[in-house]
């Protein structure tokens, strides 16, 4: 199988490391901006262009741009009629790519530029619009990870809007928590320890409701009004900033207590 990959971003980095490593059959790295695709395919040891006319021909050309960019990425691109398309996102429906053979190659991870992660442990969840294209995907994830899934459409959308609850709420949460530890006098550094126990815990538990703590799934009803007033005192009564982050707290508190009691 001989793959192009189209992209240089985070995603597009990662894909191509573990590609390579993987000897999946990367022959060639597209991307539109040549210094990034440059660096990528000396990176990787691959072949690189940022000249859609040089773009060679392929089994599989693997899309890994933003989703705003999914339509329009291979547009200029000399692809084959017969040639398998698939793009990396999780949120779009494999017919939104332009050719007659296409399909999702979704890997369910967070990819932050210069960080390497273990494609081995990571999920990929792939469709396709033909059999045969399902089994290139599959091979394809097979070189590269131990956690092979197949998911439509409408289960990918749903994955990743799980992936936003999971990571990108929790991560902008941190923060939060980061500036009241500074307004407290501290840092993130002393807020890492308890991130890392409950990451850990939550990994190992059957269900994350089982091991959660606090004093929403207690009930205790003063301590999350002594909180309220903190916030008000921190951050000034009735302003923006306190009603919002008063506002997530008491709605979060209400999802922990209601979720948490049907679990004991």
């Amino acid at each position: 199988m001989r793959i192009v990959l189209i992209g240089s971003g985070n995603l597009a980095e990662q894909l191509a490391l573990a590609l390579t490593e993987g000897n999946a059959g990367l022959v060639q790295i597209y991307g539109r901006n040549r210094e990034r695709a440059q660096k990528l395919g000396e990176l990787c040891h691959t072949p690189y262009t940022s000249d859609p006319k040089q773009v060679v021909a392929a089994d599989l050309y693997l899309v890994a741009v933003s989703d705003r960019a999914v339509e329009s990425a291979t547009a200029p691109l000399p692809i084959p009629e017969e040639a398998l398309v698939a793009h990396t996102a999780g949120s779009i429906a494999i017919h939104k790519l332009p050719h007659r053979r296409c399909g999702a190659f979704y890997p369910f991870q967070t990819f932050t530029k210069g960080r390497r992660v273990d494609f081995r442990e990571i999920p990929i969840f792939v469709e396709c619009s033909d059999e045969e294209g399902l089994t290139m995907l599959k091979e394809a994830a097979a070189r590269i990870s131990d956690h092979l899934f197949e998911a439509d459409g409408d289960q990918r959308r749903r994955i990743h809007l799980a992936g936003v609850f999971a990571a990108n709420f929790v991560n902008a949460l941190y923060g939060v928590g980061e500036e009241l530890m500074e307004r407290a006098g501290f840092g993130f550094e002393e807020l890492k320890p308890l991130i890392g126990e409950v990451a850990r815990k939550a990994a190992e538990a059957d269900h994350p409701r089982r091991v959660q703590t606090g004093p929403a799934v207690r009930g205790d009803k003063a301590v999350l009004e002594i909180h309220a007033r903190l916030l008000d005192e921190i951050f000034g009564s009735n302003t923006p900033q306190s009603e919002k982050l008063k506002n997530i707290y008491h709605e979060i508190s209400e999802q922990i207590w209601e979720t948490s009691k049907k679990t004991f």
